[in-house]
């Protein structure tokens, strides 16, 4: 057992060192607007639920987006979670229709208890946005001047949180997340003229980003017989995010400026339930609103500079046969949900939609459930000239090993 808990330590630092330095990419031209594309941080057996998170409490599953869930663990298990995922995309703007795929390693997480079943403390890396998108236009003026635009995005922010869940009584959980976010995104525009008399232009924005942000959660939760029910709310404070931003154009001549304290995270609130039949059959359903429009962004409040408020809701399930049947087949745990999302950018006035599926296969000989997710989503439209639709494949292995039972001789 001392020897099983070394290779699970040595791997997870292993893991942990490697995604510190790895980007989460994305292909999507809905990326090139501020932040890019925003993860909302739930593992990924809700992920298959809708992305449902604020009101769910659950000992198998490490639940970051809600940190008044860390003490749902077992007293005595330790947890640890890691997923990876493949993303098929086909998107369309004025440059024409693509298609593409790409990987990720999605994110990497523990859970141990400190004090019995009272308090519990979780960390891990998880993404908080991605960058990656690459539209060429190509046009003239008058059939006299032949011109190029070349947008290109990369980069992403990441953050590295630790948290702890508090069972104020039975039935009451409070928990807090510290996060360090860490990262930095390019946004890269060129202007370039076939004829040799015009010049070419190049504008290039770099933001770095080192900064720390919190988050807190509640959990009320109480069992009836059979029936199980959680209700849970979540928030985060606007927060200064520090960082450095490089404003870079090239002409004729070359100009250079760099701004600080121009930027915020932005308030959020949330609140979600859920309902428990037997530990068989779980319904929920959350929302969520990120304040976008009155956080700095370019030193004014988003809603100057181009961004709205986010609305997100989110509602799932899961279902189970019988958890403890003979059969395998009865202790799969099968899930589907939907969500609907406003996107932050108020130049793009349609929501993303993505529905999942997914499937929870518990392994015989070890406290160890392997969860599969498939989401499609659907963003813009071809009205507004940029529409994306995605179908992405997310597995990930939550492992939970009995570390702190003492084996009387």
């Amino acid at each position: 057992m001392r020897i099983l808990k070394r290779h699970i330590l040595a791997s997870l630092l292993l893991l942990i060192a490697v995604s510190l330095v790895a980007q989460n990419q994305t292909s999507s031209p809905f990326s090139a607007f501020a932040y890019g594309d925003l993860n909302d941080n739930t593992p990924n057996a809700y992920r298959a639920m809708g992305g449902v998170s604020a009101g769910m409490r659950n000992n198998k599953v490490i639940n970051p987006a809600q940190p008044a869930s860390y003490t749902s663990c077992d007293s005595l298990t330790f947890m640890f979670d890691i997923a990876a995922s493949a993303m098929w995309s086909r998107y369309s703007d004025a440059s024409g229709m693509r298609n593409r795929a790409n990987g990720n390693l999605e994110y990497i997480s523990l859970q141990l208890p400190l004090y019995k079943r009272y308090i519990a403390l979780s960390a891990g890396v998880l993404p908080y946005s991605s960058v990656g998108y690459d539209i060429t236009i190509a046009d003239s003026i008058n059939s006299d001047y032949h011109y190029t635009k070349s947008y290109v995005g990369e980069g992403g922010i990441s953050e590295v949180y630790g948290g702890l869940g508090f069972n104020i009584c039975d039935w009451v959980a409070l928990g807090a997340n510290i996060y360090y976010m860490f990262g930095d995104i390019e946004h890269l525009r060129t202007l370039s003229f076939s004829e040799s008399n015009l010049h070419s232009t190049i504008q290039d924005e770099i933001m770095e980003v080192s900064s720390l942000r919190f988050r807190y959660g509640l959990q009320l939760f109480h069992t009836f017989g059979d029936h199980s029910f959680t209700l849970g709310g979540i928030f985060e404070n606007k927060m200064k995010l520090n960082s450095h931003f490089y404003e870079l154009e090239t002409s004729e001549t070359d100009t250079i400026q760099v701004y600080e304290g121009l930027f915020q995270t932005p308030m959020i609130y949330g609140g979600g339930l859920s309902y428990s039949w037997a530990n068989r059959l779980t319904l929920a359903f959350d929302y969520q609103r990120q304040c976008m429009s009155s956080a700095l962004y370019l030193g004014m409040p988003g809603q100057y500079s181009g961004l709205q408020d986010r609305n997100r809701y989110a509602f799932g399930f899961e279902y189970r046969h019988n958890p403890t049947g003979r059969r395998y087949v009865d202790r799969v745990m099968w899930r589907g949900g939907m969500t609907i999302a406003d996107e932050y950018q108020n130049t793009i006035p349609n929501k993303a939609i993505t529905a999942s599926i997914g499937v929870g296969f518990p392994l015989r000989a070890a406290g160890t459930v392997i969860n599969t997710t498939l989401e499609y989503q659907h963003r813009g439209s071809r009205a507004i000239g940029l529409e994306d639709n995605s179908l992405r494949l997310v597995i990930n292995a939550s492992v939970a090993e009995n570390w702190f039972f003492k084996r009387k001789l």
